[in-house]
């Protein structure tokens, strides 16, 4: 894999890092904005997986439905669906919760805890994956 490609996995997974920290930072609060949280939860998520597909040099559209990079992911990876888990509870997050309208409700703390468990998991699955080769 050239240099610039590896570069740019990484900061993939820099971006996700980040967003998982904030969600998980964010959890930390007396009473935390569940929303933020899963927003970031879904970020880190799909990060992970667009880092895993460009290091497999696989071209995805520009989208915030995991399930569709999932799919992707299954061509290189077929069990990373059952390995992942519910990761499609995570796609209405990132676009839905971010803006008031008459979808919008108040998220559960409990929700916000298992968006940012699911997302551990996508990581903790992708990294798995590309064990030694990044």
């Amino acid at each position: 894999m050239k240099g610039d490609k590896l570069e740019v996995v990484k900061a993939w997974f820099k971006k996700a890092e980040n967003d998982l920290i904030n969600a998980e930072h964010t959890m930390k609060m007396g009473t935390p904005p569940c929303d933020t949280v899963c927003f970031h939860a879904q970020q880190c998520a799909e990060k992970y997986l667009k880092g895993f597909l460009t290091f497999h040099e696989i071209e995805f559209p520009k989208t915030h439905s995991l399930e569709d990079l999932v799919l992707l992911c299954k061509d290189v990876a077929p069990s990373i669906e059952s390995e992942l888990g519910d990761v499609e509870i995570l796609s209405s997050y990132g676009v839905e919760v971010r803006y008031p309208d008459e979808l919008y409700y108040d998220i559960p703390k409990e929700d916000a805890l298992e968006a940012v468990d699911i997302s551990k998991r996508v990581k903790t699955v992708i990294l798995k994956y590309l064990e030694g080769k990044i």
